[in-house]
């Protein structure tokens, strides 16, 4: 599967992550930032902010005398017999956290065997999911979650999509030129996020940034009532805020 855009920044954080990762791996007894940033080959600043991200996400802690461990989440994961269950387990408490940081719900979507799939997602009373009237699957067309993904793809892989899922008008704001959809996605930027405003149904708005590193398509999504649709642009910018956390997640 042909991607279109270079990795995004988000991917960019997550790889720097791991090589701090694997350094402080290295060094059971614990290692100073000075020597993480030195083998790391990220500078000292940069260096501040992914430890400060990896200590949040449990991934390493500092000892009493300001050295740099592997925390108890990366044990976790590293040693779980049950790896699959783990990541799960740890993608579910960073949706469920951001939820409740900017109060609506939150998806992981990934773009599997030629099909959009929401692979997870944390909702509640106070952020409603998304109804679900019309299957993911067949109206990418119309879903912040869906252009997302395609905008990840290659030409063909778009073109491939599209032959096999017709672009049927599920509200007036719908697109359904082919044309006009491949345009909007040929020249969508990989840093600005996708939005659906009322595409897919009526009274719902969100958006979704991409979350792909390798051969692997995913996004991170956000749905609000429209009614609370003004809150949309800071709830797009803490997706980006926390998508290198969940790339991380899925890389380990």
């Amino acid at each position: 599967m042909a991607l279109m855009h270079e990795p995004t920044a988000p991917c960019h954080s997550a790889q720097d992550a791991l090589r701090v990762l694997e350094c402080v791996a290295r060094h059971p007894a614990g290692a100073p930032a000075t020597g993480l940033a030195r083998e790391a080959g990220v500078d000292p600043g940069r260096l501040t902010a992914l430890l400060r991200m990896l200590r949040g996400e449990g991934y390493v802690e500092q000892t009493a005398d300001g050295a740099w461990i592997t925390g108890d989440t990366l044990r976790r994961l590293t040693s779980a017999h049950d790896h699959d269950g783990a990541v799960r387990e740890k993608l579910q408490h960073t949706l469920d956290r951001l939820r409740d940081s900017v109060g609506a719900a939150v998806y992981i979507s990934r773009y599997e065997d030629g099909e959009v799939r929401v692979t997870q997602y944390a909702a509640g009373p106070g952020a409603p999911a998304v109804n679900e009237w019309v299957d993911f699957r067949s109206s990418a067309h119309a879903t912040a979650v869906g252009k997302s993904l395609l905008a990840q793809l290659g030409h063909d892989a778009r073109r491939d999509h599209l032959s096999r899922h017709r672009m049927a008008r599920l509200t007036s704001r719908t697109i359904t030129s082919d044309r006009l959809l491949l345009s909007r996605l040929e020249s969508q930027p990989p840093t600005v996020p996708v939005l659906d405003l009322q595409e897919y149904a009526v009274g719902t708005v969100c958006a979704a940034v991409p979350i792909t590193a390798g051969a692997s398509v995913g996004c991170l999504a956000v749905s609000l009532p429209v009614e609370r649709a003004h809150r949309l642009p800071r709830a797009a910018d803490a997706l980006n805020r926390h998508a290198a956390p969940v790339l991380l997640s899925l890389a380990l």
